[in-house]
């Protein structure tokens, strides 16, 4: 009788300490960030580039025990949408954010996608950061989109008067898709160059994204004998089949875009006819990395088996939204309280060495800061990876 009753009590201890353990290191709340992206088809290497930089910070994070707020440590969980580069597509994405809680919402990776899903944004209280450059996004009434890059009206005039001072480019021709991006940027870039000095001697040419012969579009840029060809908008896809055409035709001057590109994708399609090819790169060179974005590197290569160089631009729209929250954690389920926090936001830059700092710009280009500062860095392409060209800095 007395065993039994001893057996019991032990028994009844036992549970209690395992209900005091499982108190104790219960599982952390989580906090569910979304992605609304291109990650499939011609563009898959933008919306790819985002989804694995968040996916690859939220493991560490989660690792590491979770993001402090107020006190509370947070793991960090990714909801992610392949909108295949379709305005509609994206709709049903931010809707499916909208149905999930979700207030924060990095992408779309283009223009259309991002005009098209800023009613449910707005209508719904979810702040999203595109990769997409209409200034309407950003300017007043609107207030819920946050640019997450370098635009290529402030990337375009920089590399355009690089090119002038150090390589005496004096005649521009430009060439993109007939879609509503590569236009709005070739009109962009036009208007930039012209506005620098610049001869534009081109900037009517335009092609189908699914072309596969390029001779006969390129054949009359050529012609016309410009110093820089610029292909606006130009997706990782169809970069190196217009280079390759535009070399296999004789052109020997320069080639740039304002958008971002995979050294990967370059290699195999152009191998070192893209020699020098000129490109908007990540946000960071080996100078300005710090230890942290070395190891955010070195966990990306882990997880996935490569690096994008357009991740040490794609990692920080994560960064920015935990920081915010965590400036003023009534931002947690209120934007407004985070819109709020925007304007004299400020926090140390972990991914950059020296004492670079996490805040909001665009004053200058929308009138209100609704753009995360990173620097510009200009990449020219050359045996197979990408080497920094030079770095400034966007207000």
């Amino acid at each position: 009788m007395l065993r039994r009753t001893l057996l019991k009590t032990t028994a009844l201890a036992a549970v209690a300490s395992f209900a005091m353990l499982g108190t104790a290191f219960a599982e952390n709340p989580v906090l569910k960030i979304g992605f609304v992206g291109v990650t499939s088809g011609p563009a898959a290497a933008w919306g790819t580039s985002n989804q694995r930089s968040m996916e690859t910070r939220a493991a560490w994070i989660n690792e590491t025990g979770g993001y402090d707020i107020a006190g509370t440590k947070y793991d960090v969980q990714i909801i992610s949408f392949d909108d295949q580069k379709d305005p509609k597509r994206a709709i049903a994405g931010m809707e499916q954010m909208a149905q999930e809680g979700i207030h924060y919402v990095v992408g779309p990776n283009v223009d259309d996608g991002a005009a098209a899903v800023r009613p449910v944004a707005e209508q719904n209280a979810i702040m999203y950061f595109p990769y997409a450059f209409p200034k309407e996004l950003y300017t007043a009434p609107a207030s819920n989109a946050v640019l997450g890059m370098v635009a290529n009206y402030q990337s375009g005039p920089a590399i355009y008067k690089y090119l002038m001072d150090n390589n005496g480019v004096k005649k521009v021709a430009f060439v993109a898709a007939n879609e509503s991006d590569p236009l709005s940027q070739r009109d962009s870039g036009s208007a930039a160059a012209k506005a620098l000095g610049l001869e534009v001697v081109s900037d009517s040419v335009t092609y189908q994204v699914d072309t596969t012969d390029f001779t006969p579009v390129l054949l009359p840029v050529i012609q016309a004998a410009p110093d820089l060809l610029v292909l606006s908008g130009v997706s990782p896809a169809n970069a190196p089949q217009l280079i390759r055409s535009a070399r296999e035709l004789g052109f020997a001057g320069l080639i740039s875009t304002e958008t971002a590109q995979d050294a990967a994708v370059l290699q195999e399609g152009a191998g070192e006819l893209a020699n020098g090819f000129i490109s908007v790169g990540g946000a960071s060179t080996p100078e300005l990395a710090s230890d942290m974005m070395k190891e955010f590197v070195d966990r990306y290569t882990k997880m996935f088996g490569e690096y994008n160089d357009e991740s040490n631009t794609k990692v920080y729209a994560l960064e920015y939204i935990l920081a915010t929250i965590a400036a003023n954690p009534a931002a947690l389920d209120n934007v407004d309280e985070f819109k709020a926090t925007m304007d004299t936001f400020e926090a140390p830059n972990p991914y950059m060495v020296g004492d670079a700092k996490l805040k909001y710009v665009g004053m200058t280009s929308f009138g209100q800061k609704r753009q995360v500062s990173v620097p510009l860095v200009v990449n020219t392409f050359k045996d197979g990876k990408f080497e920094t060209l030079f770095v400034a800095q966007v207000d």
